[in-house]
């Protein structure tokens, strides 16, 4: 029996050679549970859904070192330019802590989905202003990150039961 913690791979119109790449990259530090999804959601042919059973901070990046990160990056970008622009690919990268941290990457050009996993990184940077317990509204489970084109920068909203809140001007405000 593995004392690994467990990182799920749920997807769908993933290559096996894709699939393959991604789990050794996450078998060597998790235990991984694979779970192709038949339905396809909305419109993007290929959908892929990795959940890291960690926080996302600054341990997680030391623990599982840099450099298998930007291969993940690497291959996650692959998977775009294999598919093309447009509505090809929906990506959902999870991060398990207080509060959850999902990353949504489904932007239709190459360029700027490049940009947004590039960026992940970056959110690190902003975490302890974005997620200030003296800010953030309270019960918040998620955090969920999605890149504007716009202003080349990822940003932030959560919900509760009842209401949804968006991150703005170093502020949660109630939309």
């Amino acid at each position: 029996m593995s004392s690994k913690l467990v990182a799920s791979l749920k997807y769908y119109g993933i290559s096996p050679w894709e699939l393959e790449v991604l789990y050794g990259l996450l078998n060597g530090m998790f235990r991984v549970e694979e779970h192709p999804d038949p339905q396809q959601y909305e419109d993007y042919p290929t959908m892929l859904d990795i959940a890291l059973p960690l926080a996302f901070n600054e341990a997680f990046f030391k623990w599982f070192g840099i450099s298998r990160w930007d291969k993940v990056k690497g291959l996650l970008k692959e998977l775009k330019r294999r598919r093309g622009s447009g509505r090809t690919l929906r990506i959902f990268i999870r991060f398990f802590g207080s509060p959850n941290i999902i990353f949504i990457v489904d932007l239709l050009e190459n360029s700027w989905f490049n940009t947004a996993i590039d960026k992940i990184d970056f959110v690190l940077e902003l975490l302890p202003f974005q997620l200030d317990p003296r800010k953030i509204p309270q019960n918040i489970i998620d955090v969920i990150y999605e890149f504007d084109e716009t202003t080349g920068k990822w940003n932030l909203h959560t919900e509760d039961s009842q209401h949804t809140y968006v991150f703005s001007q170093n502020e949660w405000k109630l939309t």
